[in-house]
């Protein structure tokens, strides 16, 4: 993920010396540097010591850590922490860095990769509106961005976005399947597959009418089409999706209790 947002930032302008990385590992601060061409540091301490901004794009279970060691860096400054790690909340992340520090949690998903991202973002008391904006735009430069009124929402949009990648790729692994069992190659099948969901999601985008009635445009009565919806409703396919998704936010509310130890 913060390979996505470099890469973005640097496409939409930002000038690479503006930019710097961490990575305990050599490799990788080689690679990042060969990439992008921005510098990278070992040491996150002196990485942040002349940052405005900065992003904490590391895993849950070592955000304690990360954070923590960053408190006295930002203590009693006008940094803005960005942290894309699932489950954390903004009273960990304030408990752990002991100062009243602007924070905003944001939920990319992978498709920021390919500057196709889908992003909610909920900021604590202390950001500012220059801050919220800057957070805003870095998103904006690897797909869009919205708003959460409230932090439990992020819970949500874990569920949804956040996880969503995984349910289309397996709809379509599902698809794919049945088309090479019904005799089509492997091939085939794959190319119809992808091209089918991008014209979907595209004409979802593009048009002025909801997903329903976008449905309803190519669902002619008795066709072959209806047959198939037919079966996906008998089988309680909405219900199930609602049952996953739920799942899904569950455990996002009980791995934020854990990381919040």
């Amino acid at each position: 993920m913060s390979r996505s947002l470099i890469g973005g930032l640097i496409n939409n302008g930002v000038k690479t010396e503006r930019l710097l990385a961490t990575d305990p590992d050599a490799q990788q601060r080689q690679n990042i540097t060969q990439q992008f061409g921005i510098n990278t540091l070992e040491n996150n301490e002196e990485a942040v010591a002349n940052a405005d901004v900065i992003v904490l794009a590391v895993k849950p279970q070592v955000m304690h850590q990360v954070v923590s060691s960053l408190a006295s860096a930002v203590k009693g400054s006008s940094k803005m922490l960005i942290s894309i790690a699932a489950g954390v909340r903004l009273h960990s992340l304030a408990e752990w860095l002991e100062e009243s520090a602007a924070v905003i949690r944001v939920m990319p998903n992978t498709p920021a990769l390919i500057q196709a991202g889908a992003a909610a973002l909920f900021a604590n008391e202390h950001a500012t509106e220059t801050q919220k904006n800057t957070a805003e735009a870095m998103m904006r430069s690897v797909g869009t961005a919205i708003w959460l009124d409230t932090e439990d929402l992020m819970d949500t949009v874990t569920a949804l976005s956040g996880s969503g990648p995984a349910y289309f790729f397996y709809f379509m692994e599902a698809m794919e399947k049945a088309a090479t069992d019904m005799g089509l190659s492997n091939e085939h099948a794959r190319l119809l597959t992808i091209e089918t969901a991008l014209g979907a999601a595209k004409m979802a985008l593009l048009s002025a009418s909801d997903l329903a009635e976008l449905r309803k445009q190519v669902t002619s009565p008795g066709g072959t089409t209806e047959q198939a919806l037919n079966t996906f409703q008998q089988g309680k396919l909405e219900d199930l999706v609602h049952k996953a998704m739920s799942a899904a936010k569950e455990r996002s509310i009980e791995l934020s209790k854990i990381l919040g130890e």
